[in-house]
């Protein structure tokens, strides 16, 4: 059994468990729900410590996110309450602890009323299952931890990157072939439809780049973001910095001042195995793009004015 296939018969099994009855859920002063599925025989979370769990969160039946089989998370055990956040559950939990947390997105739309991604709508409920691995008394302890988890983790990506790459290019080679739009293959995948290539400096390593765009979602076109209308300002940027999803440092390296273009980025070299404005690991993205300026380094930052002197002190000795 593979082990996302592990992951889901584990999640089928908590909403089961807590679906059949068992121990009622329990409430935080700020209204999460939540249920020990099944009882650890550790030692208790107490504030202070730093808590190592993998978990899988649900927006009703679709997986937005797990860390089973990769990177576990670690965070602070406080005495968080009033916010309705999941981490108000930890300190009352235990080392080896199972537990089934629940939000409902209506409760958090009044509390963040312009803070949730276009996925999660009134009615839905976000389900996290969580499983307490180790607790840590001392942040040494837990980096050190981290550390080692990393280093497989890092293993584990480039495995799953190699093997994702080649589907997805050519995956997107397909679509561009289908739907007749001439586009360039550049770097590791990006592929570029230019509209006009621009005829000014060009947009290259070290450059410091200033861009419109439009950002869309390449299932079904929609738009997540944009700048074009000016309603928000042009991005700026150094090229080949690592500041940006790789497609975007790959894509308009074929543009100079001017340019305009559409990058066609497969979801590995957009936000790879972390979820994507759509809420999906390795989804693939459109953007249209204007490259509105290309200078060779960024604009030198304002000098903070000169504090002046204290009461009781001069400028001199």
């Amino acid at each position: 059994m593979t082990k996302i296939s592990s992951l889901v018969v584990a999640v089928a099994s908590f909403m089961l468990l807590a679906a059949c009855g068992g121990s009622a859920y329990k409430k935080t002063s700020s209204g999460i729900m939540y249920k020990i599925i099944k009882s650890g025989d550790g030692p208790a979370a107490k504030p202070g410590d730093i808590i190592k769990l993998h978990f899988t969160q649900k927006v009703n039946d679709s997986v937005l996110v797990t860390s089973f089989g990769k990177m576990p998370a670690y965070q602070r055990v406080d005495s968080l309450e009033g916010e309705y956040r999941p981490e108000e559950v930890f300190r009352h939990l235990h080392k080896g602890d199972s537990v089934l947390i629940v939000q409902l997105v209506d409760t958090l739309l009044k509390k963040y009323p312009m803070g949730l991604p276009p996925f999660m709508k009134k009615g839905s409920k976000i389900t996290t299952a969580l499983k307490v691995v180790d607790l840590f008394s001392s942040e040494d302890l837990a980096k050190n931890d981290a550390n080692t988890e990393m280093s497989k983790e890092k293993e584990r990506q480039e495995k799953e990157i190699a093997t994702v790459s080649v589907k997805e290019v050519q995956d997107m080679q397909n679509y561009l072939s289908k739907n007749n739009i001439n586009a360039q293959k550049t770097g590791k995948g990006t592929f570029v439809n230019i509209q006009d290539p621009g005829n000014g400096l060009a947009a290259d390593s070290g450059k410091y780049v200033t861009v419109k765009y439009t950002g869309k979602l390449f299932d079904g076109n929609k738009v997540f973001e944009s700048n074009m209308d000016g309603s928000r300002p042009p991005f700026s940027f150094v090229i080949g910095t690592g500041n940006v999803i790789p497609g975007w440092d790959e894509g308009l390296r074929l543009l100079k001042k001017g340019g305009k273009a559409t990058l066609y980025i497969p979801g590995f070299l957009a936000y790879g195995p972390n979820p994507g404005p759509g809420g999906k690991t390795y989804e693939p993205l459109v953007f249209d793009v204007e490259l509105v300026d290309v200078a060779n380094a960024a604009p030198p930052q304002p000098q903070m004015p000169p504090m002046p002197p204290q009461q009781g002190q001069t400028g001199g000795r």
